[in-house]
């Protein structure tokens, strides 16, 4: 069994690149671009619609408005996981 982790606070911090804060007062700054491909991550090339990022507050993860969102654990790990959300992204739908 993984730790479970919540997402309770995050702050963009540049074009595509927001600071993660978590439950266990840990923090990720995560530069999405290289993730935004196929059909559901894509449409947040258009950074006024990646800036409506917000907390989902029942499943504790950043959410957008198109249905978009990323596994609070995979963010929370996010070095760990990066490399392969982007080699998956690439061989998807662009």
């Amino acid at each position: 069994m993984h730790p479970i982790y919540r997402v309770v606070n995050f702050e963009i911090t540049g074009p595509y690149m927001i600071k993660v804060g978590f439950d266990d007062n840990t923090y990720q700054t995560i530069n999405f671009k290289p993730v935004l491909k196929g059909e559901m991550y894509k449409p947040l090339n258009d950074l006024s619609l990646f800036n409506k990022v917000l907390i989902d507050k029942e499943i504790h993860t950043l959410v957008w408005s198109n249905g978009a969102d990323f596994d609070s654990a995979t963010l929370h790990d996010w070095p760990k996981y990066k490399d392969e959300l982007i080699e998956i992204v690439s061989k998807g739908k662009n």
